[in-house]
């Protein structure tokens, strides 16, 4: 499991990143094309956090790469999603690239986790 430095910092970054998500939702033009993509987005960035909070929690190394997974399925959704809407809407093409770039660093720093939490149970 993580140790606490590393534990706080996600946990504050995924958060962070979650409300980072909801502000971009709220000025997002609503049309028949976004208004299905938005909520699919705004669903799989929220759930980030959460899941990284659950792995947190985690009961044994074996919960804990488990939930983490669960959150590296969520970031790699939300990396979906933001790419659909770039195509939707060029005009905030630079919003979601930062969006898209701090969700491709915590898919790498999760995978360098799981990866690592692996290995420890061998």
């Amino acid at each position: 499991m993580p140790n606490n430095k590393i534990k706080f910092d996600l946990e504050e970054r995924t958060a962070r990143f979650g409300e980072n998500v909801i502000e971009f939702a709220g000025k997002m033009p609503r049309n028949e094309i976004t208004q299905r993509i938005i909520p699919q987005l705004v669903g799989a960035g929220t759930a980030v956090g959460s899941n990284y909070c659950e792995a947190d929690c985690a009961e044994s190394n074996k919960d804990f790469v488990h939930k983490m997974a669960i959150a590296k399925k969520e970031i790699k959704e939300t990396k979906h999603w933001i790419r659909l809407l770039a195509k939707a809407e060029d005009n905030y093409r630079e919003d979601l690239r930062k969006l898209w770039q701090e969700a491709q660093e915590l898919l790498l720093i999760f995978s360098r986790i799981i990866h690592s939490s692996r290995k420890n149970e061998n």
